[in-house]
């Protein structure tokens, strides 16, 4: 349960790095909720 926590809050971490370098638009929006819906595909399904 530890690890799949840790790779959570990795991609969330990640999609909030993209947010913050890349220019807000639609596709940042959509890169950062990819970056989330892979992890969760990885661990959770």
């Amino acid at each position: 349960m530890r690890h799949v926590c840790g790779f959570a809050f990795f991609c969330c971490g990640i999609g909030m790095a993209i947010v913050l370098i890349v220019p807000k638009t639609f596709l940042t929006v959509l890169i950062t909720i990819g970056i989330l819906v892979l992890g969760y595909n990885l661990f959770c399904c």
